[in-house]
């Protein structure tokens, strides 16, 4: 533990502030002294501080350091400040009550419970958070905590995700008890938990024990459906576990990549959430559209799910939007499972051109790497009694080469030249802004990628005869 203590003592943010702590009573509790403890090191550092008015002293410490004072909650007292380098930053609060044991005691895990006292240079463990970690166990503090707050029952997931450590029974039956809470707490941070969760290294297990509970169906209603669809021909695992397979072989591919693609799933999207998260969530969605699809071949038994690309990506908009989605989120879930099966496609027709292959690039603007891998790990995860190893094989050799090409001309791929804007075509049609509009547009870029619109005039005379 010393060695610990020396490493939070010399943090840079922590030898920053502790001169305007010396006659207060203060902690640093929360993520980063268990970053700390499982030998990682986050941005965020949560302080709270007994008997003083957190605002004024926010404040003053964010002029002191030229920080960036932000008031996230006036009325329960949180606040934080942004560091010059933007990149770091503190949350300020008070104890619950003004108790600092109560406040410890009422939060959800007891790996997430264990504080460091600055002036005394010591940690502080009521729950035992600090042995729970060392034994690689997630435990709950009280039953309690999670049915004041349900929210909680996700973080059980986000860290085993997070962590592969394992979960106390306890914990799996307090999940199973309140799981109907889930749909209590607002949208928005029940996102935030599930998002987190598909950040993490072991989030195919968590979603296995989100089933398990009855998690997922609470937060997916769809999955009901989901379960129906059983193993075929072409699929050795039943619909819910190839998508909790796909999630898998996403992580897997993740793992393997060079570190350009790393670098590039690893960089924050939409908000701080890495992209693999955003990738491995779309992985998880990408078939919701067989259940409404599913026929069954009278003669030759074969399951089929024509369309089903295209019924998912119109399938998922409300569950988003549910969700509280952004739109520049529901868009690029939508785009995924749109296109999961058009790289494939492509590259299995034996005169594939570099025009093609090109078309593609531009067609998948910003989403080409994502929607490669995703086209990977769906191969990598349908492994029925009519797919060979070499057709397994052949397909992602064939996805890879697709990649590396892309990876390789990606700078010399020229955006479309916008030819028309959306006022001109209000203008040229004598129409409004609407959905169809929007149609319109999207219509005319898929005629310049595909070269048939290629002048100013050619997209003009597109327009007035199609519309």
């Amino acid at each position: 533990m010393d060695k610990l203590i020396e490493i939070i003592e010399n943090d840079e943010v922590i030898k920053l502030i502790k001169p305007f702590l010396r006659d207060k009573e203060a902690y640093i509790v929360g993520g980063f002294v268990r970053d700390i403890i499982m030998g990682k090191k986050s941005p965020d550092r949560d302080l709270i501080i007994c008997d003083c008015d957190v605002k004024n002293f926010s404040k003053q410490l964010a002029d002191s350091i030229n920080g960036h004072f932000i008031e996230l909650d006036n009325e329960n007292s949180i606040y934080r400040i942004v560091l010059e380098d933007k990149i770091n930053y503190l949350d300020i609060t008070k104890p619950i009550e003004n108790n600092f044991e109560k406040d410890i005691k009422r939060r959800d895990l007891t790996l997430n419970a264990i504080a460091y006292d600055i002036k005394n240079h010591k940690f502080i463990d009521y729950t035992g958070g600090i042995n729970d970690i060392e034994n690689h166990i997630i435990k709950g503090i009280s039953e309690q905590n999670f049915e004041d707050d349900p929210l909680r029952l996700l973080r059980i997931y986000r860290f085993y995700s997070k962590t592969g450590f394992d979960i106390d029974k306890s914990l799996i039956e307090i999940s199973k008890k309140y799981c109907k809470e889930i749909n209590k707490p607002a949208k928005e941070r029940v996102t935030v938990e599930l998002l987190k969760m598909f950040e993490g290294k072991y989030c195919d297990n968590a979603l296995l024990k989100l089933d398990e509970c009855g998690l997922l169906e609470e937060i997916f209603p769809i999955y009901k459906e989901v379960k129906k669809v059983p193993p075929n021909s072409h699929h050795h695992l039943d619909l819910l576990h190839h998508l909790i397979e796909t999630v898998k072989q996403i992580q897997n591919i993740y793992e393997q990549s060079s570190e350009e693609v790393k670098k590039y799933l690893e960089a924050e999207r939409y908000g701080q959430v890495k992209a693999i998260a955003f990738l491995k969530f779309a992985g998880f969605l990408h078939d919701i559209g067989k259940p409404s699809t599913w026929t069954i071949e009278e003669e030759t038994g074969r399951h089929r799910f024509i369309k089903h690309d295209e019924m998912g990506s119109k399938l998922v908009i409300p569950i988003l939007k549910n969700l509280k989605f952004s739109k520049k989120q529901i868009e690029y879930v939508k785009t995924l499972i749109k296109y999961h099966i058009y790289p494939s496609g492509m590259v299995s027709s034996s005169d594939v051109t570099e025009k093609a292959k090109f078309k593609f690039f531009r067609k998948m603007d910003g989403y080409v790497i994502d929607v490669i891998i995703l086209a990977m790990a769906d191969r990598l995860s349908a492994r029925g009694t009519q797919i060979t190893d070499e057709m397994v094989n052949n397909n992602i050799n064939a996805l890879t080469g697709l990649l590396n090409l892309y990876l390789e001309q990606k700078n010399n791929i020229k955006p479309l030249e916008k030819l028309l804007d959306g006022i001109d075509i209000m203008e040229i049609l004598h129409i409004e802004q609407g959905p169809k509009l929007g149609k319109i547009i999207n219509a005319l870029k898929e005629a310049q990628i595909s070269g048939d619109v290629t002048t100013k005039q050619e997209a003009v005379d597109f327009v007035k005869k199609n519309f």
